[in-house]
């Protein structure tokens, strides 16, 4: 396992993370602790969760992921082995998230809830990375890093970057988040929290945690700019795009307990251009003799501007064969046809 610096801070975090948001849903507890055991043995130092999770969100199964992780630390005395990672949720219309049913807003009362919750879900005293799941400004659309603009209309009650990254800066003072991360987050949000921090004095962004994948390059756009000048690494999500790179979809096949036959979640990666695109990468590495999955996992981790790629698995041989790529070294070959067929399809799912 290859391990990098997180952003300037002192810690160095696996190549290869573990997503846990199929916790407490897709995933018992006892499949979780196993995932999280696997994971640890293997080398992965870095565990990312929400308070949201497990996916996909519901009033009755919220924060079931994080006391799942909770429940782990405890018993297996392993806290002090992880760098921890969670969410606090940005502007949406849901109100089960708060204890006054407020909508979800990057408030210091929301954002002070939320942290004090997660700790004690955790069962932990701090948590290592905090990450602002997604903006409270209103962006063109989820991910921030659309191919088209469309135009937002600018919320009357926007919470303010400088005002969030204020209450940031005060837990950290009182101890209990370490660093702070952002996700789904465009170039403009990221340079205004890093021009924030500078200005006041207060806690710089150390992450940022964005889609990446061969179907949704848009990352290098402009914030692998960011990555490199400022030292905010990307850690992946959905490299896999939600499965669709595995090819286990293709020609319109449902597997029986995936994702899209329980919950039919996945539109970002079913518009038009997206099945040419996942079919072509999917052919190219059967081609070069590869699995489709570890390709495109590969591939992501192949990148100068790659903190850590995020797997996701419900079953421990996925789990198992996503660990194996820590080890695969992509040709110039395979990367040559895949910058190719970049070229030629774009990015069809944003």
């Amino acid at each position: 396992m290859d391990y990098r610096r997180l952003g300037r801070t002192d810690l160095n975090v696996s190549s290869l993370s573990l997503g846990t948001m199929t916790f407490g849903e897709q995933n018992t507890e006892a499949e979780g602790f196993a995932q999280m055991d696997l994971a640890l043995d293997r080398g992965v130092n870095l565990f990312d969760a929400a308070e949201l999770y497990p996916i996909p969100p519901r009033p009755e199964t919220q924060g079931r992921t994080e006391r799942i992780l909770g429940n782990w630390f405890k018993e297996r005395g392993t806290r002090d082995k992880v760098v921890l990672a969670t969410k606090v949720v940005g502007r949406t219309d849901s109100t089960y998230f708060r204890e006054d049913g407020s909508e979800g807003r990057l408030n210091r009362a929301q954002i002070e809830e939320a942290v004090n919750r997660s700790l004690k879900n955790l069962q932990t005293d701090y948590i290592d990375l905090y990450q602002v799941h997604w903006p409270d400004r209103r962006t063109p659309g989820f991910g921030t890093n659309p191919t088209r603009w469309k135009e937002p209309e600018i919320a009357s009650d926007e919470t303010s970057i400088e005002e969030s990254l204020e209450v940031f800066g005060d837990l950290v003072k009182a101890g209990k988040i370490r660093h702070l991360g952002l996700s789904n987050e465009s170039a403009w949000g990221t340079m205004t929290y890093l021009k924030a921090s500078e200005m006041k004095s207060l806690p710089r962004v150390v992450s940022i945690q964005n889609a990446y994948s061969l179907v949704n390059r848009t990352y290098e756009t402009a914030l692998a700019e960011v990555t490199q000048r400022e030292d905010v690494g990307l850690l992946a999500y959905s490299a896999l795009a939600q499965g669709y790179l595995s090819g286990k979809y293709q020609n319109g096949a449902l597997p029986k307990g995936s994702r899209k036959e329980l919950f039919n979640r996945l539109q970002r990666y079913e518009v038009a251009g997206a099945d040419a695109a996942i079919s072509a990468y999917v052919d190219l590495a059967k081609d070069a003799g590869l699995d489709p999955s570890q390709m495109a996992l590969a591939f992501a981790n192949s990148r100068s501007f790659m903190t850590s790629v995020i797997l996701g698995a419900t079953r421990m041989e996925q789990l198992e064969a996503d660990l194996d790529v820590a080890d695969l070294v992509l040709s110039d070959d395979v990367l040559e046809k895949i910058d190719h067929l970049h070229q030629l399809h774009g990015n069809p799912c944003p």
